[in-house]
């Protein structure tokens, strides 16, 4: 017997061996290797498929923040701009009425400033003919201050130092 003639019962052990090994093989392991394959083929494939929707949902966020964003920047851009003409309205109506205050000021000193002048000339005029009357009464020796022709002539003088002062204005 040879190996080109076996036995015929040594080839039916091998053939019911080598089924039995077939049939265990093909009944529990392949299931499981079939198993294992699926779940690292699901967990490539499934994993490449969650990658690629949170690439999506992380490009829809991104979008969304670029938007809000741009609002943002448009909207601090905005209220710049109105911050800035309402300060210069402030600042306009500010100085506007400090010019206001400011001419009432004037004003108000000019009024004060002539009334001032009008009395320190009465105050003059009166201490000059004081003087003068004074001074002429000692020259002539006799007092004139009593005169009624003394105002007159003071009077008459200093209506013409008025009429020049007018004339040359």
């Amino acid at each position: 017997m040879g190996p080109l003639q076996p036995d015929n019962a040594q080839l039916v052990v091998g053939l019911v061996v080598f089924f039995f090994i077939f049939g265990v093989l093909g009944l529990v392991v392949l299931p499981r290797i079939e198993k294992t394959l699926a779940a690292r083929e699901d967990a490539i494939g499934g994993g490449l498929e969650r990658a690629e929707t949170a690439r999506a949902e992380a490009q829809r966020i991104y979008e969304e923040y670029q938007t809000e964003l741009r609002a943002a920047r448009r909207e601090a851009a905005q209220l710049r701009q109105s911050a800035a003409e309402e300060g210069a309205a402030l600042m306009a109506a500010v100085r506007a009425e400090g010019q206001q205050q400011r001419d009432q000021l004037v004003a108000e000193a000019n009024v004060q400033l002539a009334a001032d002048r009008v009395i320190a000339e009465a105050e003059l005029r009166e201490d000059v003919i004081a003087l003068a009357s004074e001074l002429a009464g000692r020259i002539v020796g006799e007092p004139l201050a009593d005169l009624p022709r003394t105002r007159a002539v003071a009077d008459e003088f200093f209506a013409e130092l008025d009429a020049k002062a007018t004339a040359q204005s």
